[in-house]
């Protein structure tokens, strides 16, 4: 009986009570939970405690030159955040209809003189507070000043600050409290505190499991850890399409250190080299594995290919081009050199330049085949470089993911295509939306955004059972591998509503 308690029940209880308390405070409670709190709210009181010389003359000077009457200024800082268990898209706010706006934050008694943002968490997220956004201020009757909000997609822990200069109105002494009004489907909107200190939840939780852990190492010290279950050793090398690189690597981060004795090494050099590689190699002896975002046609005979996920894909720009969408036509006569200069799609006059990855590019596929059904004209041997010193239309192409980007960022004018995650992470280039739909899971699922693809895995023949590329890629297929796919923005093959979507088009 003691040995039972021991070795059974005190572990299940050590499992259960944590998981009880996380499954309370973010599956039921905070699935999607967006979280605001006021960092600072000080009111300015003088010419002297100010940081700059004339500073509040500044703030009360007009356009025209003269004073306004400001009394009683004050400053506010107000963080925005993320602090569920999943990504908030701009779909998950419900607003009223052909509201921009996603949320009102609201100072009761004072009116908002200026604002702006501050410490974007990514820098991808600028975009949002763009003319247009719904990004405003104003003043409702009852004498509260309203901040309106845009709807902006947070990842998880993402989050942004809104710094506001404010005049009271009416009243005296403490200000009222401000308020975030707001609704957020499957979730809701809380205000938050800094975390600081401990609830006694926590120090009681932990308690318990030092006390277990305590128990457990006690009986368990001279007892070597087993590896899990279903763990292979060995070495593996992943080569193939840089889109999905960045997963790969993390998976094989996991893999790592959930299993002792394997490891990686990559070589992500495009879909078509990847499956060259493995075909060349004609082994299936569980130490070569290839990932591309398009089928492996006829040319790889000996290639078993395995859908892992359906990856999501965007149309950049550079912000000189002056767009934010365009239709499935426009992206067409872009890329097939029908229109030249960005202001014939409402943008800048600025020659247009087209930035493509190589021709043998899983990526380069997906977009040809999801957007345009129609060959491209060559690029008659310009680089890049080349393009970026020219003052005419022009275009060129790429090797890799990450140097598409580069080069979008870095030219004037400049259109390609990418991964969504890798796009959004990347500094001086926009993210376009196709016909209103922006890239994302509840854009795809809803509307029907219409450029993506499915990533595969290619092995030459079936892995042998225990090799280490057959235990990844089960890895790989399952629950924590789906974990990781999801994360980056991308939807598992074994969790879309039609498996068919994942099935090798050509």
């Amino acid at each position: 009986m003691g040995e039972l308690l021991l070795n059974i029940l005190l572990p299940l209880a050590g499992i259960a009570i944590p998981v009880a308390a996380f499954a309370w405070e973010f599956v039921f409670v905070g699935r999607k939970r967006l979280g605001w709190r006021v960092q600072m709210d000080t009111p300015v009181t003088g010419e002297a405690e100010s940081g700059h010389a004339g500073a509040l003359r500044q703030l009360r000077q007009t356009s025209d030159g003269s004073e306004r009457n400001l009394q009683d200024l004050s400053v506010v800082l107000v963080r925005i955040e993320n602090n569920g268990a999943t990504t908030i898209d701009a779909a998950d706010y419900v607003t009223a209809q052909h509201s921009q706006a996603g949320l009102h934050l609201q100072f009761p008694d004072r009116k908002v003189i200026g604002m702006a943002v501050t410490e974007l968490s990514n820098p991808g997220l600028a975009v949002c507070f763009e003319p247009d956004s719904g990004f405003a201020h104003r003043q409702l009757d009852q004498g509260i000043g309203v901040i309106d909000l845009p709807k902006v997609p947070l990842n998880r822990a993402d989050h942004y600050k809104i710094l506001a200069t404010l005049e009271r109105i009416s009243g005296t002494g403490p200000y009222p409290e401000p308020s975030m009004k707001g609704v957020v489907t499957g979730g809701g909107i809380a205000r938050t505190k800094g975390r600081t200190g401990v609830s006694l939840l926590m120090l009681a939780l932990t308690g318990f499991l030092v006390t277990v852990i305590a128990v457990m190492s006690a009986i368990r010290i001279l007892e070597p850890e087993p590896a899990p279950l279903g763990c292979a050793t060995g070495e593996l090398t992943v080569v193939g399409s840089t889109a999905f690189e960045p997963v790969i690597r993390e998976a094989a981060r996991i893999y790592e250190q959930t299993c002792p004795g394997s490891g990686f090494a990559f070589g992500f050099e495009g879909s078509e080299r990847g499956m060259d590689r493995v075909e060349d190699a004609a082994a299936g002896d569980g130490a070569l594995l290839a990932i591309g975002d398009a089928p492996k046609g006829d040319d790889y005979p000996a290639l078993v290919q395995r859908p892992v996920a359906l990856s999501l894909f965007t149309i950049v720009a550079h912000p000189s081009a002056g767009v934010r969408d365009l239709t499935r036509g426009q992206i067409r006569d872009l890329f097939l050199g029908r229109i030249s200069n960005w202001r014939e799609v409402g943008g800048a006059d600025q020659p247009v330049r087209v930035v493509n990855r190589y021709a043998g590019s899983g990526t380069r596929w997906t977009f040809e085949s999801r957007l345009l059904d129609a060959d491209q004209p060559p690029e008659l041997g310009v680089t890049c470089r080349d393009l970026q010193r020219r003052a005419e239309p022009g275009r060129c192409q790429t090797l890799y993911t990450d140097d598409m980007l580069a080069v979008v960022a870095d030219t004037a004018g400049a259109i390609g295509y990418s991964e969504s995650t890798d796009a959004a992470d990347t500094v001086g280039v926009v993210g376009l939306t196709i016909d209103g739909r922006f890239s994302t899971r509840a854009e795809f699922t809803d509307r029907g955004y219409p450029f993506w693809g499915v990533e595969y895995a290619f092995a030459h023949g079936d892995f042998p059972p225990g090799s280490l590329g057959a235990g990844f890629l089960r890895f790989l297929l399952g629950e924590a591998g789906q974990d990781v796919i999801r994360w980056y923005g991308n939807l598992p093959c074994a969790e879309l509503a039609d498996p068919s979507l994942c099935l090798p088009h050509v």
